[in-house]
């Protein structure tokens, strides 16, 4: 990387760890910090835990596509400021009501897409990879560090204190985003960014809806774990500045876990390692619904827990990239995104509702119960081998100016077909709007020859 897309990719990466830091900070700490407000009730506290997810799920696609006309800065810097008004409204709030408020207004900053294009914009096409790994990075850091700071900061300054943290670190971001990283034009986002023609498809697409409700069945049961296990400890006389002393070992091996499962995939994924990522997570549940009251087996189920949680989270992201048509990954993830958030969304539901009406044993019971569906709809995935996306600009504007006159319609095909006799090319789209072309490839990809067939 040179030092432009170094700089891009250091400042990106400071912005979504510092704005995910605070909204990861409040999940291990409000289940047990709420119960200070005069209208607690684990409904409530689901709402408020999961509330984010409800906004963030809405608006993911349709600022992903806003920043596609008012630039990516605009509309970063429009999501920050919506969320550090989110966080302090919380951060204000007496009643639980209103904290739901500040978490719903902070869902609304839904800005990942739009981060993601941008660090597109701002690298080469050799070099992109590298710039979202560190981006990827950043992201998996600031939860881990968020769960072990969330609760120490939640002992010394309260819930208040928390969101306020998050709203000062929302404010801290938008420099670094105006100031540090680089001015670029927009490239050509389909790759990218979400793109409605193709919306409807993309639902539909019978391995893809898979991995959509697999990522929303996910982060339900983070949600729902992270609504009832802080509950969980304080019955282990556990202050929440002692929780850290579970999370930070719990976190380490867990890791160490999804490296030997990393290791075992031989940088593929098997679908039986998939299937086993679910066991783990479900037979946590099932341990800590049955018997929560030890701390032995609450802490191995927690670790058995996130070990699944840290490989599925990893890899399926790379499955929808693999799987999605060339073009059209950025509205597969943006649509993937939205699973992701309304998962969130759902965790916290369900969990405040059963345990409104039954008990936390139940709401981890339902957890586990939800893993045996889960294990049905991964059984149909097929398993695909890794695939590399590349994108070449220069396509010209009459190749494709009328699709449905024949002639243009065979420009198209005769295109088409040249690309897809280069070797390594296993999917073309073509968009002469954007002036480019899309190629979904293999390791065997001879890109001089790409280039040379759409300089013809």
């Amino acid at each position: 990387m040179n030092a432009l897309e170094l700089r891009a990719a250091l400042a990106l990466a400071s912005v979504y760890v510092l704005r995910m830091l605070g909204l990861f900070m409040v999940m291990p700490v409000l289940a047990v910090a709420a119960m200070d407000y005069p209208d607690y009730s684990p409904l409530l506290v689901g709402l408020a835990v999961g509330g984010y997810g409800l906004t963030q799920a809405a608006l993911q696609i349709p600022m992903g596509m806003m920043s596609d006309k008012w630039g990516r800065k605009p509309v970063i810097l429009l999501g920050l400021s919506v969320f550090a008004v989110g966080s302090f409204v919380a951060a204000n709030a007496d009643t639980m009501a209103w904290m739901i408020v500040g978490r719903i207004l902070q869902g609304a900053g839904a800005i990942a897409g739009a981060i993601m294009a941008l660090a597109t914009d701002v690298s080469r096409e050799s070099q992109r990879a590298k710039v979202l790994a560190i981006i990827g990075i950043a992201i998996g850091f600031s939860f881990y560090l968020a769960v072990i700071i969330g609760p120490l900061i939640a002992n010394h300054y309260g819930l208040a204190g928390v969101f306020a943290v998050t709203g000062l670190l929302a404010v801290l971001c938008m420099p670094l985003v105006k100031w540090v990283v680089p001015n670029s034009e927009p490239l050509s986002s389909g790759d990218t960014l979400p793109q409605k023609g193709q919306l409807r498809h993309l639902m539909l697409s019978p391995q893809l809806w898979r991995l959509n409700v697999s990522v929303l069945v996910l982060h339900m049961l983070i949600t729902l774990l992270f609504v009832q296990l802080p509950v969980t400890l304080t019955n282990f006389d556990m202050t929440l500045s002692e929780h850290w002393r579970m999370y930070l070992p719990v976190l380490g091996v867990s890791i160490l876990g999804l490296i030997v499962m990393m290791g075992i995939a031989r940088g593929r994924t098997p679908k039986w390692l998939l299937l086993l990522g679910v066991v783990f997570m479900g037979s946590a549940f099932l341990a800590l619904g049955v018997n929560g009251n030890s701390w032995w087996l609450t802490t191995a189920a927690v670790i058995l827990f996130f070990t699944g949680f840290n490989y599925l989270e990893a890899n399926f992201p790379a499955l929808v990239s693999s799987i999605a048509p060339a073009g059209q990954k950025g509205t597969a993830m943006g649509i993937y995104a939205s699973f992701q958030f309304f998962g969130a969304f759902l965790g916290g539901m369900v969990s405040g509702v059963v345990t409104d009406i039954w008990s936390p044993n139940v709401a981890y019971l339902v957890g586990a119960l939800s893993t045996l569906l889960w294990i049905f709809v991964i059984s149909g995935l097929k398993e695909v081998s890794p695939v590399k996306r590349v994108m070449l600009n220069g396509l010209r504007s009459d190749v494709l100016l009328d699709a449905n006159k024949r002639h243009d319609s065979n420009k198209q095909q005769a295109l088409e077909e040249a690309l897809l006799a280069v070797p390594g090319v296993l999917e073309v789209t073509l968009n002469a709007e954007n002036g480019a072309a899309y190629l979904k490839v293999n390791r065997d990809f001879d890109a001089v020859k790409a280039r040379a067939v759409l300089a013809v």
